[in-house]
């Protein structure tokens, strides 16, 4: 019990340190995953939208963390690191359902639904916020995500995504633009 307590008081970058020490799964990487297991399924949900492909992905996510726990080299936060990880790990998953998607899907359940929506006399259609967004590519998506849904930083974007800061920026501003000029009138 006391090595519990002893790595619950640990930085999450002085237990990555140790958990590129440990032979194993031992007590830091443990203390490590218990830390971040909410905050990457939540970031997996959100990027892959069902629970089934957020499960597998962030259990995909932990064993690139375990395989590639001694690659930290501490340049940035940990927790950025694990987000990086567990956001290429969706994006990629996303590539590679989408490539399967387009052989599997007919044009009838690709067509948005539509549902009036009484403002005044005129309608207006709503749509749900994941189709606006599935009009953007992956990267675009994922930044949109994790700035306005996550609340992530623009410095903190800049680093999962290997970006400067005023390109992130650049990109998320430019994402929102997209949005906007593509479905414009429904969201009014």
């Amino acid at each position: 019990m006391d090595a519990v307590l002893d790595v619950l008081q640990h930085s999450d970058e002085a237990l990555a340190a140790e958990a590129a020490r440990e032979g194993s799964d031992g007590p830091a990487f443990v203390a490590l995953v218990e830390r971040f297991r909410q905050r990457v399924w939540r970031i997996c949900y959100r990027l892959l939208g069902n629970e089934h492909d957020a499960h597998d992905a962030a259990q995909e996510v932990f064993v690139r963390l375990f395989l590639h726990r001694a690659r930290f080299d501490g340049r940035s936060k940990y927790a950025t690191w694990v987000h990086a990880i567990a956001v290429r790990t969706c994006l990629g998953i996303r590539r590679g359902r989408g490539r399967r998607q387009r052989h599997e899907t007919t044009a009838g359940e690709r067509q948005l639904v539509e549902t009036p929506a009484v403002r005044g006399d005129s309608e207006h259609l709503s749509l749900d916020l994941m189709t606006l967004l599935e009009s953007l590519d992956e990267v675009d998506r994922a930044l949109l995500i994790l700035k306005y849904a996550e609340g992530y930083s623009y410095e903190e974007l800049a680093a999962i995504f290997d970006l400067s800061v005023s390109a992130c920026k650049m990109r998320v501003s430019r994402a929102r633009d997209k949005v906007q000029e593509r479905h414009g009138d429904a969201m009014k």
